[in-house]
């Protein structure tokens, strides 16, 4: 018995040791100081905003960082995380709601190092990413920040459980998953292809949705190979043939990002948000770069399922469907219209294991991207009021087993899921 005591009280203490050393660590880790930012001055304070300008479209920032149809930096944007709910903060130039007061060194605090003035930042905000930029394209963004109008709104951004809403045990999650390291050119490849990896794993911050996550949020190993997030998957981004860019062209990674659309799909959901606010303002040279980069990436691991026979019954419902509902502008050979509505025939998301993006579609509808090169997007209605789940989940089943295509069936639990966690209308016929 003496023994046990001994053992627990041991245990206990090396708890209380080991936590206060944690608290030492996340307290050192608040309010250390980083190198400061090498600007080599470029040009005029003009010429510094407008480049400014364009790291603030790379790195996407009004998309997160906006309320659609509100004053642009203010925040309150919503972001539906597996732990919670996290809200944008104000960036505005607000000497108190904002960022007015910060310093560049702050700035830089929060972006490249994820710690603001109200302790670590939660990796919603894509710092792992950010940490990659260079010294002149961050003193080039915090001279455009400081021409934005100022806009007082307070912004509650965390609104988490606990324990989530502990911010200092993000120390401990930046130490499993965190590099906080400048971007490096990998030896051997090309000023192309390193441009092209410096804008989408750093400021681009692809991985972001298309990296999928473990249990802690932290990026799984599958780099860039698809991933799931706020209801909408993200789809594999290297040259797998089935699911990935494998058979897309340089020219049409450059359109798709340039204007939403291509030969073969539309960008909805996140990605439209991220085609509308940032890759459409890229210039042709850097859109090359990324496209020149995610060419040259290895191809995923082939995971192709054989195709569902034609005679399955839940195929031979959803031709039915497919041909009353989605025929007339798909075409009965699922090649859609090129620029305008999506083909289905080797479609990467409608191969995807993850059906996400293709169940929010169908149920909600999707506006079309609207883009310099595309101001005329064609939006996709919602089927939630006019289909039962069992209609949906089959006519998707046959789109993904159709015309050379080959994916796992859906069911009709996926679809009363995801219309649950969407808060869909129900089918009027229920």
């Amino acid at each position: 018995m003496n023994k046990l005591k001994t053992f627990a009280a041991v245990a206990v203490g090396c708890g209380v040791i080991g936590f206060a050393g944690f608290l030492a660590y996340a307290q050192y880790g608040e309010h250390r100081t980083f190198p400061a930012i090498q600007n080599t001055t470029v040009g005029t304070p003009t010429d510094a905003i407008a480049r400014g300008r364009y790291v603030a479209a790379m790195g996407d920032c009004a998309a997160c960082h906006t309320v659609p149809g509100a004053a642009s930096y203010a925040g309150g944007y919503t972001l539906q995380t597996p732990f919670g709910v996290i809200k944008s903060s104000n960036i505005t130039q607000d000497k108190d709601t904002g960022i007015g007061t910060w310093t560049l060194e702050q700035f830089d605090k929060a972006v490249r190092h994820g710690i603001g003035s109200h302790g670590y930042l939660y990796p919603a905000m894509p710092y792992t990413a950010y940490a990659k930029m260079t010294d002149q394209d961050m003193a080039d963004l915090w001279a455009y920040m400081q021409t934005i109008t100022p806009v007082k709104q307070t912004v509650v951004e965390n609104e988490l459980p606990f324990p989530y809403n502990q911010r200092f045990l993000l120390a401990g999650w930046n130490l499993l998953f965190f590099q906080d390291k400048p971007f490096t050119a990998r030896p051997g490849v090309t000023p192309l292809v390193s441009r092209g990896d410096y804008l989408v794993n750093g400021p681009g911050h692809c991985a972001a949705c298309h990296t999928g996550k473990n249990l802690l949020g932290g990026d799984v190993s599958a780099a860039l190979q698809g991933g799931t997030l706020q209801g909408w998957h993200a789809p594999d981004l290297t040259p797998n043939t089935h699911v990935g860019l494998g058979q897309w062209s340089t020219d049409d990674i450059i359109t798709y990002l340039k204007t939403g659309t291509n030969r073969q799909t539309v960008a909805s959901g996140p990605m439209q948000e991220a085609v509308e606010n940032s890759t459409q303002h890229l210039t042709d040279p850097d859109l090359q770069a990324i496209a020149a980069y995610l060419q040259q990436l290895p191809g995923s691991p082939p995971h192709t399922a054989p195709a569902i026979a034609a005679s399955d019954p839940q195929m031979v419902t959803g031709k039915v469907v497919m041909e009353s509902q989605c025929e007339a502008c798909h075409r009965a050979d699922g090649t859609g219209v090129r620029n305008m509505i999506p083909a289905f025939q080797a479609n990467a998301q409608v191969n995807a294991r993850d059906p996400a993006s293709l169940l929010h579609v169908v149920l909600q509808g999707a506006e079309g991207p609207v883009t310099a090169g595309n101001p005329t997007g064609a939006g996709m209605p919602r089927f939630d009021w006019k289909l039962p789940d069992d209609d949906i989940a089959a006519v998707l089943t046959y789109l993904r087993n159709s015309w050379g295509n080959s994916a796992p069936r859906v069911s009709t639990d996926d679809v009363k899921n995801t219309r649950t966690q969407l808060s869909a209308d129900q089918w009027l016929g229920h």
